[in-house]
């Protein structure tokens, strides 16, 4: 396995970044999640525009431009050669001493991984997975906000801990104001009465999986609503599902002690799932 650092390719062994990296001392830094399905990388335009989005906003200047870092990642897929993957773009702030100031980091680390991947949840998309709803809450959009994709993830953490001392697949975090955000690292939906609802992404990410989950119930005529949903609204819904890129779209089934409608992924959940996996069959950049 190869890993790209900066222009250069090293085995997984010897891929090192410095220590005094601030990605590593402070989580200042970018990255984004990206699937590969039989030699073509799903919806790669859209991640790298999020990639420099997710930059522009922190004020990080990526050294590559966006043809650079596509041809980057493609060619890192290439010497790996894999044909389903997932690949892992990171940009962090770069070398710089033990204080905090970001200017004393002049050059930004690049970063590319990639790795073989599968079905994330294994046999839960037939069967659905549990959730829990945890107590940590979503950071505030007013300091740091979800949309940015950053190296600092312990919010994300601190609520999958819970979850898995709770006994459940993925957790269901709540903002500040009680509405439901997302899980530990996807977007959310909720179906009720053949209408599917999920949250506004000011308080979550803005799913590249999430957007294709919205086209796909365009083209098959299911109403969407974006709207502020609570635990009533879970509790209560026909169908619950997650969608992430390494998560694809899963189906919950059991939250907090109660069945989700039948207790059994649902038709609509279902319907999607086969769209979902049809997008990620006929698109995507081809690799060779």
């Amino acid at each position: 396995m190869f890993v790209y650092i900066d222009g250069t390719m090293y085995p997984k062994e010897e891929a090192k970044i410095s220590v005094f990296d601030h990605g590593l001392l402070y989580g200042d830094g970018v990255f984004e999640g990206i699937r590969m399905y039989n030699g073509r990388i799903f919806r790669l335009p859209e991640h790298i525009d999020r990639l420099y989005d997710s930059a522009k906003a922190i004020d990080l200047c990526i050294p590559l431009t966006k043809d650079q870092m596509t041809a980057a990642i493609i060619e890192t897929v290439r010497k790996n050669g894999f044909k389903n993957a997932y690949i892992r773009p990171i940009v962090t702030r770069g070398v710089g001493d033990l204080g905090l100031c970001p200017t004393k980091c002049p050059k930004p680390t690049v970063i590319i991984i990639a790795t073989e991947w599968g079905a994330m949840y294994g046999d839960l998309y037939e069967k659905g997975l549990r959730a829990v709803t945890v107590s940590i809450r979503r950071n505030p959009c007013c300091t740091l906000p979800p949309n940015i994709k950053s190296l600092n993830y312990l919010n994300n953490i601190l609520a999958k801990i819970e979850a898995n001392c709770k006994g459940g697949d993925e957790a269901i975090i709540f903002d500040m104001q009680g509405h439901i955000s997302e899980g530990s690292g996807d977007n959310i939906f909720i179906i009720k009465n053949g209408v599917i609802y999920t949250p506004p992404t000011l308080n979550n990410l803005r799913g590249i999986t999430r957007m294709v989950v919205l086209e796909n119930a365009k083209a098959l005529g299911i109403p969407v609503v974006e709207t502020n949903l609570g635990y009533f609204d879970l509790y209560t819904a026909d169908e619950v599902f997650v969608t992430g890129t390494a998560a694809e779209v899963a189906p919950i089934v059991h939250i907090d002690g109660r069945d989700i409608g039948s207790g059994r992924p649902g038709p609509i959940t279902r319907q999607l799932m086969a769209a979902f996996r049809a997008a990620t069959e006929r698109e995507g950049t081809p690799v060779s």
